[in-house]
């Protein structure tokens, strides 16, 4: 199995979370397998979460949106966990892929070109995101899960990391402890292989 660098992301904004118990999980088999890691946390994360002007004036980077470009950077591997919330991921996640994945940094336009280049190309990811509703809830009243889509194509794909692979926990509100238990052992199985 090749060891890889990987980059782990709780994308949820309480480290007390389940999200952060299965952020854990990764990140503690990734580690005993001899993967690199390196770990943030968006609790941690202080930032301005506003884009201010979009792209029209440079808006200064603070020190945790440095950290997560370098950690872009370094990695080969990118392993994102967050919950849904309002059929979108959390307000602060989305502010820092909106502060942090910059054109020059996540992708580049160029005149006469259509498509953009995706300046993160050479990586993989995986998501992990947890809802509260069961999967079908999701299906049958938006066609899909729009958060998922839109950070799986509309930020990662968009920006060139491929493949991105989707683990998707449904009906959290209703788990009992030995769903939990089983979630937690294929996300340590993700960690341990580096997936």
């Amino acid at each position: 199995m090749d060891k890889k660098r990987i980059f782990i992301l709780l994308g949820h904004p309480d480290n007390g979370s389940y999200c952060g118990a299965l952020a854990r999980a990764y990140e503690k088999r990734a580690a005993e397998a001899r993967h690199e890691t390196r770990f943030m946390s968006l609790e941690k994360m202080d930032f301005e979460p506003n884009l201010r002007r979009g792209y029209k004036d440079v808006q200064k980077l603070e020190q945790p949106l440095i950290a997560f470009q370098e950690n872009m950077k370094w990695a080969e591997h990118f392993v994102l966990v967050f919950p849904l919330w309002w059929a979108s991921a959390p307000a602060k996640l989305i502010g820092l892929f909106d502060r942090a994945i910059l054109p020059g940094f996540g992708f580049k336009f160029h005149e006469g070109r259509m498509f953009q280049e995706k300046l993160l190309s050479g990586r993989s990811a995986r998501i992990i995101m947890t809802m509260d509703a069961p999967r079908p809830y999701y299906w049958f009243l938006f066609l899909g899960i729009p958060g998922l889509k839109a950070v799986k194509k509309g930020i990662l794909k968009f920006c060139g990391v491929s493949p991105v692979r989707a683990s998707v926990f449904t009906g959290m509100k209703e788990a009992k402890e030995k769903k939990l238990a089983k979630q937690i052992k294929v996300v340590e199985e993700m960690g341990r292989k580096g997936k």
